[in-house]
């Protein structure tokens, strides 16, 4: 073998082990400037919360600023496409949800918007459960009650949401799964729906603990279910939906981080590990119990699965509501 040839192959040999130790190496180096984490939301609401919990957790763990950016608008979607096309290096995340990683990618159809192509799941971070409540001037003390008062009273009854939100959704998959007339009346937001509710212009929602179960110990709305398989340690006397007749009326919402698909596996992992430490904080756990919520621990390929599941589920849930937008 000729000295040239020789020399071309042990350099194409180093060449190569350099490439080998890039990815390793570069991870040894993160982060070594600010994270910012997109939030698809305004600025405000509980998921901007949550999120500013967990970006304080990371910023911690990791000795390294971590910046909320909210990017509200088209039903979460502006936000999530804003992260999904950023540079895959770990130094953009979404804080994503189920409704913006669920529910919005059906309900705005027309965008294409596809979770599990878009995004490589880091870590879940928390479960937040849902009650059915009825306003005070509704009679029934249990579910079987409302159904049967329901029925008694077709028409007479309604429930208030914003469009493609879990109150809208789940509201409707008791109507549909009870088999009662009641109807649907649109709001722009939560914040108005429950004015009503409590006002006793619509008669009941299902939504989350986080904002109703305040509502709730202070009697201005009666909670009939817990549409989860246990009941809420909070409310040990409401049973569950699932006691209460609807074996398969469980369905939480749901807060995780994601970054660009493609971003490195050992940024990912490092991503994990700090959220998971995050989440056994005693800060952290005071504040989930505050928000009503469940701390949902667990690796990247379990997070995967889980989105997995449920993203067809509130697929479906949508396509029941016969909700869409533009």
């Amino acid at each position: 073998m000729s000295m040239r040839r020789r020399s071309i192959l042990a350099a194409l040999f180093a060449a190569c082990c350099c490439l080998v130790a890039v990815g390793p190496a570069a991870s040894l180096n993160y982060p070594n400037r600010v994270i910012k984490m997109i939030v698809p939301f305004p600025p405000g609401g509980p998921i901007d919360t949550m999120a500013r919990l967990v970006a304080h957790e990371l910023s911690t763990r990791l000795a390294q600023e971590v910046v909320v950016e909210n990017r509200p608008g088209a039903g979460s979607t502006l936000g999530s496409k804003a992260a999904a096309s950023a540079e895959a290096d770990g130094y953009t995340l979404l804080f994503g949800s189920s409704g913006s990683l669920a529910v919005a990618p059906a309900l705005y159809a027309k965008l294409d918007i596809d979770p599990l192509k878009l995004f490589a799941p880091v870590a879940s971070v928390s479960l937040l459960p849902h009650v059915f409540v009825v306003a005070p001037s509704v009679p029934a003390k249990s579910v079987e009650e409302f159904v049967a008062y329901a029925k008694a009273n077709p028409g007479k009854l309604n429930y208030g949401a914003g469009l493609g939100t879990p109150p809208h959704l789940l509201s409707t998959l008791l109507k549909v799964k009870a088999g009662i007339d009641v109807t649907y009346i649109p709001y722009k937001g939560s914040a108005a729906s429950i004015t009503d509710l409590l006002a006793g212009q619509t008669h009941f929602t299902i939504d989350g603990l986080l904002g109703l179960y305040p509502l709730v110990k202070e009697g201005k709305v009666r909670a009939l279910g817990i549409a989860r398989a246990e009941r809420w340690p909070a409310l040990p006397a409401v049973p569950t939906l699932v006691e209460s007749g609807f074996p398969d009326f469980t369905h939480d919402a749901w807060t995780g981080v994601v970054a660009p698909a493609g971003t490195p596996r050992d940024v990912v992992d490092i991503l994990n590990r700090a959220i998971n430490d995050g989440l056994q904080s005693a800060e952290m756990k005071a504040n989930l119990i505050r928000f009503s919520a469940i701390a949902k621990p667990g690796t990247p390929q379990d997070f995967a699965a889980f989105m997995q599941s449920e993203l067809p589920k509130w697929a479906a849930l949508v396509k029941l509501a016969g909700a869409t937008a533009e």
